[in-house]
């Protein structure tokens, strides 16, 4: 059960407070750019093997770099870092807008800025996603934090799409990367408005590929952490692109326009929303391994259910709960991870979690628009909502390895209060797939 009354007491903390407010601001324009670029894609081209291309070429950058820049988040001042990448975003955004105000934008010209916020992406995601640890000054609230940054991502999801329908149907997608653009302006000023204690780093000689192999062989020998990005990985792979193939849904099987994607997409975030809610409402990471394990499993059978569908007041609904247990598998997976992590592979770790979350989307673009084109997007999307479901499975078969493993983590961290205190392990403990 959800305790409301926990649900927000990270803003407590003056700089996350902060950063919350730029960053909603922020994330409502980024929906909207999301909106308007498939749908520019597809206006201009017609083609569902296009909108994978476009979203692959957008994407691929955080797959090929993000372990590198991992290593850059635990050897540099990660706040001067956000300041430079959301700067640059701005520039992107602004650049995308005027081609499209002056009508002058083409598919290539799509693809070539694509790349470039892709690249700056794979620096700002880890980064930002490490960074929160420096925000919150009692590490018992960290989870909290982590899941009240997917509530303002997904209360911009429910937003964002709901505008940039509107505003697409009367002005045009121009205007929604114009917007864009503007947002930015919050989150850096409330980026420099921070005052944040440098956190000690490191002086390291090493050469970036040992760092890097030195957090790989750290993920991969811990079987937590290798269980819950490979899960993260299959479900951005095969799940996630859904959201690539939605204005074929929109346009082609509801036989609707912009507006009708924007309802999609904010029932969707309606959902998401309700999911990070209810994990910040949560008073420990006890038992997120279990929730892990199911909502893969119900975000599976929603795509498939959504993907039968012909009726769209039934599809938004379905939408909605697969919105919901999406959110749960991913915030959850990020919470357990930046629980367990050792500090000084922090940002490593969160950079193979952009990898696995963000980092294989653009190849699930590429093999969700290839398939759209040859087999359909409904079929599209029961292949995919059927290989999550066999994911969840095999993650569940192996919670009770995990719990051994992650056991004497959460004892060290005192994350269990009976056993930190000495009066023992209960049966009722395991952490991973129980929460009373």
């Amino acid at each position: 059960m959800v305790d409301f009354k926990l649900v927000f007491r990270a803003l407590k903390y003056r700089n996350y407070r902060l950063f919350f407010a730029g960053q909603s601001i922020s994330l409502i324009g980024t929906w909207m750019q999301m909106v308007a670029m498939s749908w520019l894609v597809y206006r201009l081209t017609n083609s569902a093997l296009l909108l994978g291309i476009v979203g692959f070429v957008g994407q691929i950058p955080t797959f090929l770099l993000t372990p590198f820049t991992g290593v850059i988040a635990d050897r540099h001042n990660r706040h001067k870092i956000l300041i430079l990448t959301q700067s640059l975003a701005l520039l992107q955004a602004l650049v995308l807008s005027i081609l499209v105000l002056t009508g002058t934008i083409t598919v290539a010209q799509i693809m070539v800025l694509s790349i470039f916020l892709g690249l700056i992406s794979s620096l700002d995601i880890p980064v930002r996603q490490a960074f929160t640890v420096e925000m919150i000054e009692n590490k018992e609230d960290l989870g909290n934090a982590i899941a009240l940054n997917s509530s303002m991502v997904n209360l911009a999801r429910l937003i964002g799409p709901s505008l940039a329908g509107i505003l697409i149907a009367t002005f045009g997608e121009g205007i929604c990367f114009l917007l864009n653009a503007i947002s930015y302006i919050a989150v850096i000023y409330s980026l420099l408005a921070m005052k944040i204690n440098p956190r000690e780093i490191k002086l390291s000689t090493n050469h970036i590929v040992h760092d890097l192999k030195e957090g790989l062989v750290y993920a991969f020998n811990f079987m937590p952490i290798k269980s819950i990005l490979l899960l993260l990985s299959l479900i951005s792979l095969m799940g996630v692109p859904y959201q690539i193939l939605m204005p074929v849904f929109a346009r082609d099987i509801f036989h609707g326009g912009p507006q009708t994607l924007g309802f999609l997409m904010a029932m969707s975030g309606i959902g998401a929303l309700a999911g990070a809610v209810y994990l910040a409402g949560r008073k420990s990471v006890i038992g997120l391994g279990k929730r892990i394990a199911l909502s893969s499993a119900v975000f599976g059978l929603g795509i498939i259910v959504f993907a039968l569908s012909k009726v769209l007041w039934f599809s938004m609904t379905v939408i909605c709960i697969a919105g919901f247990a999406m959110m749960v598998q991913m915030a959850a997976s990020n919470t357990v991870l930046q629980t367990i992590v050792d500090e000084d592979k922090r940002g490593r770790i969160m950079s193979f979690y952009t990898m696995a979350f963000m980092g294989m989307a653009p190849f699930g673009s590429l093999l969700a628009g290839t398939l759209a084109d040859s087999i359909g997007a409904p079929n599209t999307l029961i292949v995919g909502g059927a290989c999550c479901i066999l994911g969840a499975a095999i993650f569940t078969k192996n919670l009770p390895e995990l719990r051994k493993n992650v056991r004497p983590v959460y004892v060290k961290k005192g994350i269990i209060p009976e056993v930190a205190k000495g009066i023992g392990a209960a049966s009722g403990l395991e952490i991973l797939p129980h929460n009373k």
